[in-house]
Parts: structure tokens; sequence; C-alpha cells
């Protein structure tokens, strides 16, 4: 549990960095910063770019598409009934993209962990597990 709950915060890291309702993220500093610090601009988009394509390729090879969605749609009717039951308010659009922020880290979370998971349920390894 430990490790997913490292691996998903990791992720929620790394999407509240690219951006959130905030003014302290990547793509605000990045357009108000252009002329000054390109190359640090660069530099940061190429090593959050690089967090992308770990936990995408990971996520892709583990769960797949279809799981994704799957993930997406457990959490969505998950936000359904606490919203339902009066447990979840949402009062305005930042809101939103904070849960928006917290259900992409959620599958970026699973994906990265799911590999360790169906290990530990089946006790079968994927290819890539497997040592030469």
């Amino acid at each position: 549990m430990t490790g997913f709950l490292l691996r998903w915060a990791v992720a929620f890291g790394l999407l509240t960095l690219t951006f959130n309702p905030t003014a302290w993220n990547y793509l605000d500093w990045s357009r108000r910063s252009y002329g000054e610090q390109t190359p640090l601009i660069v530099l940061l988009g190429l090593l959050l770019l690089m967090g992308y394509v770990i936990y995408l390729r990971a996520t892709f090879r583990s769960i797949g598409g279809f799981g994704m969605i799957m993930v997406i749609a457990v959490v969505a009717a998950l936000f359904w009934v606490l919203y339902d039951y009066g447990l979840l308010t949402v009062r305005d659009e930042s809101e939103m993209v904070w849960l928006g922020l917290l259900v992409l880290s959620l599958v970026l979370g699973i994906g990265l962990s799911w590999s360790h998971v169906r290990r530990r349920l089946s006790g079968q390894s994927d290819m890539d597990d497997v040592s030469e």
C-alpha cells in the first residue's frame, strides 16, 4: 500500500506541477517568463515530459486504454455517489479542476502499480518482471 501511495503522490505532483488552478504551475509560469527564462523553461519542460513518458508508458502497458477508461469511470461513479448523498459538494471551477487532477493522478498511480497488484493476486509476473 505504501508503494501505491508513493506512486500516486508522484503522479499527483507531476500533474499539479504542470497545471493547477493557482498561479503556481509550470504552464502559467512559462507563459509569463518565456522571454527571460527560456532555457530554464525548456529544461523543466523536458523533465516534466520525462515524467509523463514514464507514467503513461507504464500505464498503457499495464492497464491499457480500456483500463484507463474503466478507472476514470469507476472514480467518476464514486464521485457521483458521494455528490448524490451530499458528501461531496462542488462550488466552483477550481474544485472541478482539483477533482480532475485527483482522477488523472489515480489513473496514473494505478497504472504504475498494476503489475505489482497483479503479481500479488495471481502469482504471475509480467514479461518485463522476469529477470534474464
